[in-house]
Parts: C-alpha cells; sequence; structure tokens
C-alpha cells in the first residue's frame, strides 16, 4: 500500500529543476560524477514558517525527489497552501500553526526562546527571518540544552553544541524517514536516475590521472595517506577555517 495519499503534487508550489550536471556558467565540469539524472520539478517548501497565528491543516504526505525527507501539504484557514518538511508523529488532518506564543506541539513553529528545554527541534533559523537552515535531513532532531541572554545552546545531530540567536525560528520534532540512511539503491541504474554518474577508484587509474595509480596489480593506496585526485589529503583534516567568524559560537565541536 502506498504511503502517500497525494496521487500528484501540488501544481501551484511546483517548477521545473534545471539540470546542471555538474557544470558552471561556461560548460566546464566543476564537480564529477553528475549527470543523466530524470526530470524533475523543485517543490516551494515553506523553511521559513512566518505564516503566523493561521491554522494549517495536513492533507497530504507526499514523496520529494529532490531530498530525503517526506513533504506534509498544509491547507491554511485563508485559502493559502504551502508544503512543510514532515515531522514524526503527524497524521493528516492534524492541524499546525506558526507564532510567538503558540503550543510547543509537533509540526508548530515558534522562537527558539519560547521552546522549553529539552525539547527536540528542526528547521532552525540560523539568522532570523531567513528561514530555517540547520537540521532539515532524514531522521535528524536537535535538543536545546540550555537558554543565554540572546541565545540558546543546541546540540546538533552531529554532537556538536553551538549557541543560535533565540529570536530564530525552529519546528517542533524529529523529521521522518530516519531508515533512508539504511536503504540500498538496489542497482545502478537507479543511482543513474538520479544524477550519480560511475566512479572509478583512484587505485585502478593511472598514475599521472590519480595518486593512488600506477603500480603492478592491485597495489592499493600504499603507505603515505589517502589523497584527492588533486593530492591533498582525503581522510583525517580539517578544513574549516581555524579564523571562521562563526568559530565563537561553538561550545564544544562535533564527534570525529
Amino acid at each position: 500500500m502506498n504511503k502517500y495519499t497525494a496521487i500528484r503534487p501540488e501544481k501551484s508550489l511546483l517548477r521545473i529543476l534545471r539540470k546542471q550536471s555538474g557544470r558552471n556558467n561556461t560548460g566546464k565540469i566543476t564537480v564529477r560524477h553528475q549527470g543523466g539524472r530524470q526530470k524533475r520539478f523543485y517543490r516551494n517548501i515553506d523553511f521559513k514558517r512566518n505564516k503566523f497565528d493561521v491554522v494549517g491543516r495536513i492533507v497530504a504526505f507526499e514523496y520529494d525527489p529532490n531530498r530525503n525527507v517526506d513533504l506534509a501539504l498544509v491547507h491554511y484557514t485563508d485559502g493559502e497552501k504551502r508544503y512543510m518538511l514532515k515531522p514524526v508523529g503527524v497524521n493528516i488532518g492534524d492541524t499546525v500553526i506558526s507564532g510567538n506564543d503558540v503550543e510547543a506541539k509537533t509540526g508548530n513553529a515558534m522562537p527558539l526562546k519560547n521552546i522549553p528545554v529539552g525539547i527536540s527541534v528542526h528547521n532552525i533559523e540560523l539568522h532570523p527571518g531567513r528561514g530555517g537552515q540547520l537540521v532539515r535531513g532524514a531522521g535528524t532532531q536537535a535538543s536545546i540544552l540550555a537558554k543565554e541572554e540572546d541565545f540558546v545552546h543546541l546540540k546538533m545531530p552531529s554532537g556538536e553544541v553551538r549557541r543560535v540567536r533565540s529570536s530564530g525560528l525552529a519546528t517542533i520534532g524529529q523529521l521522518g524517514n530516519a531508515s533512508w540512511k539504511d536503504t540500498p539503491l538496489g542497482t545502478a541504474g537507479r543511482a543513474r536516475r538520479m544524477g550519480r554518474r560511475p566512479t572509478v577508484r583512484g587505485t585502478a587509474q593511472h598514475p599521472d590521472s590519480h595518486p593512488h595509480g600506477g603500480g603492478e596489480g592491485r597495489s592499493g593506496v600504499g603507505l603515505k595517506h589517502p589523497k584527492t585526485p588533486w593530492g591533498k589529503i582525503a581522510r583525517g583534516k580539517i578544513t574549516r577555517n581555524r579564523k571562521k567568524y562563526s568559530n565563537k559560537y561553538i561550545i564544544s565541536k562535533r564527534k570525529r
């Protein structure tokens, strides 16, 4: 039985998603192993949740080919329709609302400063008013650990604890489809339809093409550190800028 109740997506919330195939504006390949995917429509999702104090009713759950989380189609009492990310525990017919003083219920959106400590949240605004940018992947959630003046302490899915401005909005609950990461693709064709082109192992290449290349037979990487095709260390090297402005908001680093 199909878990999605809507046969077709909401037409007013669709637009064609252009193919990039890993190329920049001049046609040069800047990202390898991309191209050949099926034609897709992009769903306009309400990441801002800025329709305050207007009740919306969930009427359908839909699959989104552009992300690993399902969507919930919400019909608001003023007639507007919007998509939102589907959290765990919401059902068709449930109501959701955004506002400053709304109930801390799954699916509702409110400022972080008004959410009780210990509650799980997702779709978190890093900059108030810009829309949710943090914790939007399948099965993810962040926990509110403490509140400090104009900030709240959030434990991210990676294990990192960081300060986020308390005036930013967040949605209550954990995102669904947590089993996504455990689902195998099954066939090579499915990967191609998703836009993933084949990848050749570095050890199977010519030494002029890859640092791992060359040698007799299956020679492996060797005694040196694994490298990218461009000669940079591929495993364990910290790539985050040590002088990045947002380092001051990180209380404890993520687990490595």
